[in-house]
């Protein structure tokens, strides 16, 4: 398909519309799901998905259609994960690029090949993360239909007992 990605309905729902463009009334809506991980994620990965799936189904935002995009994001924030660690771990034997750069066997600086994968998965885990509205400027788009509480109300709540509410983010 040629030109821009189309906007979703749901989006242009919560937008107004502003093109005026006619919506597809036989738009698909999947149920909202809370699926599984995939198993072949990385474990960084996995507490990634651990850590947003539950959000992401509160705002109503995750149905099984959309697992893979949640499992490429989370895979890709794992990759992030462990090319970072591996970049903190050699630069503590290289004080003067901090591993950013490394030689050849001919004697050249080239950059280290860590920083293009760690910058690779970076900017996957940001795309994907602004498909879910993850990412502030994203969020700016969203309009999930309620309101967040006071902050001191969050604090009330968790004192009481309650659980995780509304206005809580990842």
């Amino acid at each position: 398909m040629r030109g821009r990605k189309p906007t979703p309905t749901f989006l242009k729902l919560v937008k107004g519309n502003p093109g005026r463009r006619p919506l597809n009334p036989n738009e698909p809506k999947p149920d909202l799901a809370r699926p599984m991980p995939p198993a072949h994620l990385s474990d960084e990965a996995k507490v990634e998905w651990g850590r947003v799936i539950d959000r992401l189904f509160e705002l109503g935002l995750m149905t099984d259609l959309d697992r893979a995009a949640l499992a490429a994001y989370c895979q890709a924030y794992g990759r992030w994960v462990q090319a970072e660690r591996a970049l903190s771990k050699m630069a503590e034997q290289d004080a003067l690029t901090g591993a950013l750069m490394i030689k050849t066997k001919n004697g050249n600086a080239i950059q280290n090949p860590i920083v293009g994968t760690a910058n690779h998965a970076m900017s996957e885990m940001m795309r994907y993360a602004t498909e879910f509205g993850m990412t502030p400027s994203a969020r700016t788009r969203i309009d999930v239909g309620f309101s967040a509480p006071p902050a001191d109300a969050d604090e009330k709540q968790e004192s009481a007992g309650g659980g995780r509410g509304p206005s809580s983010y990842f």
